[in-house]
This record gives C-alpha cells, structure tokens and sequence, in this order.
C-alpha cells in the first residue's frame, strides 16, 4: 500500500505545479500583453498609443517609464543586477531606464538581465504591418498578430485584414452520392440530396393522402 499523502506534501506538489505554470507562461506571452506593446497615454497631449520612450505625437519623455523587457516602473532592487547601483533608494523615470530598444522603441530599465537579453528577444523586431508595410517607428498604435496567418498588422488594419484574411466553411448545395444540385438538406448534418438519393434504401416511406 502507497503511503497516504499528507497536507504539507499535497500542498508542496500544488506550489510546485504553480510554479512550473507560471515559467511556462512567461515564454508564451500573448503579443497583446506584452511589456514593449502595452497601450500608454501621453502626459502632456494625453493620447494613446504604444508604450514607447517618446511620445509619437509631441515627442514628449514620459514621466513615469514602463521597461519595455519586464514591465515594471520602479527598481526596488537595493542589490540587484542592476547597472546602475542605488543602494537603499527606489529609483523611478529616468534614473531606472538603461537604453531604448532600436525594435520597439520603448525604454529598458538598468537591470543587466533586461538589457542583455531584451534586444535579442524583442517581439517586435520584425514587426512590419502586412497591410500598409509599416514598421514600429512609422505608425503610433500597438501591434498585432492575425488570428489566421500569423502576420504582425498595425492598429489601423487590425479588423480589415482579419475580415478579409478568415476562410469560412461554405456549404455546398450539391448531392453528396450523385454530385448533382439537391435541394433536400438533412437538419442534422446540413448535407444535401437530390430528389433520387434523399430517400434510403430499404426504407418505405409513406405518403400521406
């Protein structure tokens, strides 16, 4: 007989599934949810746009930075793995941020993992709208993935491309033992017959009077 499982030990397995499901879900963050794609509004002319270093419209710095790697807006490592050493003092605007990245135009902040690893892995490093071929730098909104080709599309073409880019299942009126036009279709399975192949074989059906 197996030992029983004890509380303490059902809870270590539970905590340690969570973990393995929160590692998982870092590698397959949605483009949408990104930190480089989040939407931002503007301190000075309050309009939406992408998360970048520079506002798009008056190309005002923000005052509050969101690292375009890990998302955060204030460095509250007193001894971390930041560049930039700041003991015992939480930094926040410019003295968290380290560089901009050259793909996503967004702020990285002064952790040495963030800069190291972000240019390499940016989402959006090839991100070129399958529509009107513009890059990040060329259009204000945030970016998306079609849901059918798995193309990058910019905030203005979204909903265009998607509409034109999804295939539907169109149904076919023609008999499916005889290929000719049917105009009987089953309720079930919505497959059409013709008047010869409607019926089944052996099957007496009656007609009412």
């Amino acid at each position: 007989m197996p030992k029983k499982k004890t509380g303490q030990r059902k809870k270590a397995e539970k905590q340690k599934l969570r973990q393995k499901e929160i590692r998982n879900a870092k590698d397959n963050v949605d483009l949408a949810a990104h930190p480089c794609n989040v939407p931002m509004e503007c301190d000075k002319c309050q309009k939406k746009q992408k998360n970048r270093a520079f506002c798009y419209f008056c190309a005002a710095v923000q005052r509050l930075p969101t690292c375009a790697h890990c998302g955060k807006v204030k460095c509250m490592l007193k001894s971390g793995d930041c560049v930039v050493r700041h003991p015992g003092v939480y930094t926040t605007g410019l003295g968290m941020v380290g560089a901009i990245c050259d793909f996503c135009e967004a702020w990285v902040c002064h952790g040495r993992k963030c800069l190291t690893t972000h240019a390499c892995s940016c989402p959006l490093m090839d991100a070129v709208c399958l529509e009107c071929e513009r890059g990040v730098w060329e259009h204000g909104g945030r970016v998306f993935r079609c849901c059918f080709c798995r193309g990058f599309l910019c905030e203005d073409d979204q909903f265009e491309h998607q509409a034109s880019c999804q295939v539907l299942e169109s149904e076919t009126y023609k008999c499916q033992s005889c290929n000719r036009l049917g105009q009987y279709s089953c309720l079930r399975c919505k497959t059409c017959f013709c008047d010869e192949h409607v019926r089944r074989r052996g099957v007496r059906l009656e007609r009412r009077a």
